[in-house]
Order: C-alpha cells, then structure tokens, then sequence
C-alpha cells in the first residue's frame, strides 16, 4: 500500500478563483460598462477564451505525463461537441422562435380582427 500524504489541491482552488473572477468581469462588462457593443463583444470573447485554457490545464490536467501522451482524441471530440453547441445555439438564437405567431388559439379570427378588438 502507498503512502500517500494528503495535500491541499492548491491547482484547484487557484483554478476556481481565476474562473470565478473572470466570469464576474464579463458580467460586469455585459450589464454595466459603457464601452460600444463591439467591444463588450470582444472582451467577453477574449475572457472566454483565458477561462477555456484555465480549464485545459488547471481542471483537465493536460499537462499531466500519466499513463501515455496528451489524450489529443478526447480533446478533438471535445471541441467537436462544442463547435456543434456553439453553431447550434447561434442558429437557434438568429433563426429561431420569432413572436410572429397567431395567438387566437383556433377560433377562426384573422391577425387584423383581433388587433381591431384588443384596440376596443
């Protein structure tokens, strides 16, 4: 049996306090900075990705030498699934649900007559 002395995972907690940091930033820069649009676009973009490598290799160990080399398959796959979110959610964001549905649940009423009676 090893003997293994318990150590604080000192990686860990720098790792979650970085994280933590970074996502109130880009909070703070969505809800209550005055810079122009592009520009809270580009620097949550940027915190992104900072916060992306902070996972890689603070949580995700890719700097660990274990039992070969750098699991590249699993991190290709990753960033498959992820590209597949990302597209997915730009898709449905753009294209999706528009509030350009008729709301008269059947009862036979065009969009102008019911406009005409919410107006009465």
């Amino acid at each position: 049996m090893t003997n293994r002395s318990r150590r604080i995972p000192v990686d860990h907690i720098i790792g979650y306090i970085t994280s933590m940091m970074l996502t109130l930033i880009a909070a703070w820069t969505a809800l209550s900075s005055d810079l122009p649009v592009m520009w809270i676009i580009i620097g949550i973009l940027l915190l992104a990705v900072i916060q992306a490598a902070i996972q890689l290799f603070l949580f995700m160990h890719l700097t660990e030498r274990g039992a070969g080399r750098t699991p590249w398959n699993m991190i290709f796959h990753g960033t498959v699934v992820f590209a597949i979110i990302v597209a997915g959610s730009l898709f449905t964001m753009s294209f999706g649900f528009t509030h350009e549905h008729d709301d008269n649940s059947g009862n036979g009423q065009g969009n102008e007559e019911h406009m005409e009676q919410q107006e009465n």
